[in-house]
């Protein structure tokens, strides 16, 4: 599949960025670049979102995260970001979403890992 221009139906995953730049850390260190989709950053940089598969938003229910239904309103998966934000992770060729069990497991390990690295302070 080429890259799309064009709107696509997908949801997003909002983290705060501490949270989700060491997800993007598990998820690349586990399965390599492929593991992750497209992320998008706030101009703020205070949130990433990250693109997964339509549907996602119906059952996500993970603690420190939002998922919401684009839809396609507003997110184009092309090198030009959505105003008031820029991509940490452009669209690539495959323009793979992030797998929402993958996705998961990873803020799970990241929330864990932000745990216990404050806990040593």
């Amino acid at each position: 599949m080429g890259t799309r221009h064009s709107d696509t139906m997908c949801d997003v995953v909002t983290v705060p960025t501490r949270h989700g730049l060491e997800a993007v850390d598990i998820l690349r260190r586990g399965a390599g670049d492929e593991a992750v989709g497209p992320v998008l950053h706030d101009d703020d940089c205070g949130t990433l979102g990250f693109v997964v598969p339509p549907g996602t938003a119906a059952g996500w229910d993970v603690p420190g995260s939002t998922c919401t239904e684009t839809d396609g309103r507003g997110l184009r998966l092309s090198p030009e970001p959505v105003e008031g934000s820029d991509w940490l992770l452009p669209p690539g060729e495959a323009d793979l979403a992030t797998d929402p069990a993958v996705l998961r497991a990873a803020l799970g390990e990241a929330a864990r890992l932000i745990e216990a690295a404050d806990n040593c302070r």
